[in-house]
């Protein structure tokens, strides 16, 4: 096995994951951000995003992810980072095969996809008309629980750095979403490694994980106080005891002592900054995303695997908290940029 480890495979991810299947490679986690339909041409024949229809896309993602599954060990983990599109709002892409930011699905290849849109679940029959929000990230969820995936959360990545957007008709977008999948009922999840520490000057360090002491400045007039019962529950007195006293002493406790060195559970919204990265590859993940993931999801010495390596971010950061990474990747130009983030640590490339 030791031949897949600390590599990035390039060729059809498929491919290469059959045949670590066939050799008996398992993984621990999956973290990775797979490529959405009809948004960039990475210029690479047989690239996942050019299916004709979004349902034949979302199929083929399945697949893929059925065979990561195959991979993963039955207590493993995966984080499968996606954003979303709308349909016919920029036109084509850019001329000269250029990577483009901008969606390569036009308002006519939207309504041809529509034709050949035949499924008849109830998510299925909702046609996609220019301007549409995709919802690119639910349907693949979706799918991906009907497989047989654990869904287990939604994790908001906020991103407090979105890229400006020329609309008047809609918010600005400035969140994507990462998704917890898992094999099985019970799984390895080390909520201590990714806990929100608090601050030594303030106790707190975000609205979140502020005990109620600190929370209570920010609340509005008229509800400055706790809610009813809570102190009861401090002081013992069983009898004036509510739910609502309850469910705040309990928030209180896990954030106050309940988690060890003082720090609060991970909440299910991630501010993270995106990142610029000077490589020709635009859709890096940050590292601060991808770092909780392993963190959570693996121990030191397992296995962490990414089916769309792209500029290799997750084996940097795998190899950073000393796991051990497998990637795969379609398309060969993005080689000398996975060599340059992480040669340092002399891993090489099939």
């Amino acid at each position: 096995m030791s031949n897949w480890i600390d590599r990035c495979h390039f060729g059809d991810c498929r491919e290469t994951m059959r045949a670590m299947i066939a050799d008996g490679v398992k993984v621990q986690t999956i973290v990775t951000s797979p490529p959405y339909w009809g948004l960039r041409d990475y210029g690479v024949d047989g690239q996942i995003g050019h299916e004709p229809t979004l349902r034949e896309f979302i199929n083929t993602l399945t697949d893929v992810f059925e065979l990561c599954r195959e991979l993963l060990a039955d207590d493993g983990t995966a984080w499968v980072n996606m954003g979303d599109a709308y349909a016919g709002s920029w036109g084509a892409q850019g001329r000269s095969g250029q990577m483009s930011d901008r969606s390569i699905i036009s308002a006519r290849q939207i309504t041809e996809a529509q034709q050949r849109q035949t499924g008849t679940g109830a998510r299925w029959r909702t046609e996609l008309k220019p301007k549409d929000l995709m919802g690119q990230p639910w349907r693949l969820a979706f799918a991906m629980q009907d497989a047989g995936w654990y869904l287990r959360q939604d994790i908001i990545w906020h991103k407090p750095n979105p890229m400006p957007e020329s609309i008047k008709d809609r918010c600005t977008k400035a969140h994507e979403y990462l998704f917890l999948m898992t094999k099985s009922e019970r799984y390895h999840y080390d909520a201590a490694a990714i806990r929100t520490p608090f601050s030594p000057e303030t106790k707190a360090q975000s609205f979140d994980t502020m005990d109620f002491k600190h929370r209570d400045k920010y609340r509005g007039p008229g509800n400055v106080r706790p809610p009813k019962g809570q102190a009861e529950y401090e002081s013992g007195a069983e009898e004036h005891r509510t739910k609502a006293g309850l469910l705040a002493y309990a928030e209180k406790v896990r954030g106050a002592g309940g988690m060890p060195e003082g720090g609060s559970n991970r909440r299910s919204v991630w501010t993270i900054p995106t990142t610029p990265y000077p490589g020709a590859h635009f859709a890096t993940f940050p590292e601060a995303l991808v770092e909780p993931c392993v963190l959570a999801g693996s121990r030191p010495g397992d296995i962490v695997f990414d089916p769309f390596f792209g500029s290799g971010t997750t084996g940097q950061v795998a190899a950073r908290l000393g796991r051990k990474f497998i990637g795969c990747e379609l398309n060969p130009a993005y080689e000398a940029l996975q060599r340059d983030r992480i040669r340092e640590r002399g891993f090489e490339f099939a």
